[in-house]
């Protein structure tokens, strides 16, 4: 199945993910446990918690094969580059609950927008923010327990604080 020799990927995040894309991109991947099959045998060990970040990470989505089955997918590099903002009630629903589990404090100044969350949180949280495409969010910069939020031209920063300590409100079901 594999086209490098064990041990030969190193075992860097990066190495990875683009391990992970060349996987997507050559074979029918139905599962994160195909995945870490086709992986192991490159030498790369990850757990399911691991491999779950990794595909939130690149933007990886099930879409159907031929057969009509579900595969993973990944965007080609660049075509995402300028992507518009694309809020679904699922990807709301699922940042609503990580604002309920992880946001600390959410201040503005002008159009930026710092979240505080619990150390070692920052960089997944502001990778989830970047893969829902909050209305309104260029982007993000993230620490071990912050995320830098950067509104887009014409975004009110304090108008994105409300909004995600409002999402941590509907995070608990109030």
């Amino acid at each position: 199945m594999s086209t490098m020799t064990p041990g030969s990927v190193p075992a860097t995040k990066a190495a990875r993910h683009a391990r992970i894309v060349q996987i997507l991109g050559r074979l029918p991947i139905h599962s994160q446990a195909e995945l870490a099959k086709a992986l192991a045998e490159d030498g790369l060990y990850v757990t399911q918690a691991t491999l779950s970040r990794d595909l939130i990470e690149l933007r990886a989505e099930k879409i159907r094969d031929e057969q009509g089955g579900l595969v993973y997918s990944v965007a080609q590099e660049g075509v995402d580059q300028g992507r518009v903002a694309r809020e679904t009630e699922a990807s709301l629903a699922r940042l609503a609950r990580l604002c309920a589990e992880m946001l600390i404090s959410a201040e503005s100044s002008g159009s930026f927008v710092v979240l505080r969350t619990p150390p070692g949180a920052a960089q997944y949280f502001g990778s989830v923010i970047d893969t829902t495409g909050v209305n309104g969010v260029m982007g993000t910069i993230a620490g071990d327990d912050t995320v830098l939020v950067i509104a887009r031209e014409g975004t009110n920063g304090s108008d994105i604080a409300a909004r995600f300590v409002s999402l941590a409100s509907e995070g608990l079901g109030e």
